[in-house]
């Protein structure tokens, strides 16, 4: 669907990030983590620096600091060079559903992850998305969201 991930009605959120090695107070923020720091407050980043380093693909699980979500799934999508691949993305929307599975989330939304700063296109990265989504165990509700402002 096209619209706004934070205005989603889902228990978790997804949040397309790098592999967490900058610390997070030195990045501008941008697309959905901009959106998150805006309106949840920086209270997942902080949450999130705990963690370290995250692989290319991996998920890790915070709390959602001001947003109305049971908590927000940071998936590394992009490379130390701001670019997605193919298996980041893969690895990204498979870890973040294993994650919500596993925690037991009725429903997860995701933005295109690669898209925007990591250089991928919008309909390759949605094609590779509803490619892992036809493999995973997850029952709930998914949705992928496409940004468009309203």
């Amino acid at each position: 669907m096209k619209g706004d991930l934070l205005d989603q009605d889902v228990d978790v959120i997804v949040n397309a990030w790098n592999r967490n090695i900058i610390p997070w107070w030195l990045l501008l923020p941008q697309g959905v983590s901009g959106a998150i720091k805006r309106r949840g407050g920086y209270a997942p980043f902080r949450e999130l620096a705990k963690h370290g380093a995250i692989p290319l693909g991996g998920a890790v699980l915070t709390g959602a600091g001001d947003l109305p979500f049971k908590a927000i799934i940071h998936v590394a999508g992009i490379s130390m060079w701001w670019r997605s691949s193919e298996k980041s993305i893969r690895e990204s929307c498979r870890n973040a559903l294993a994650m919500a599975e596993e925690k037991k989330f009725n429903s997860i939304a995701l933005p295109l992850i690669g898209a925007g700063t990591g250089g991928g296109s919008t309909g390759a990265v949605l094609d590779l998305m509803k490619d892992v989504l036809e493999t995973v165990s997850f029952e709930g509700r998914i949705v992928i969201v496409e940004f468009q402002k309203n």
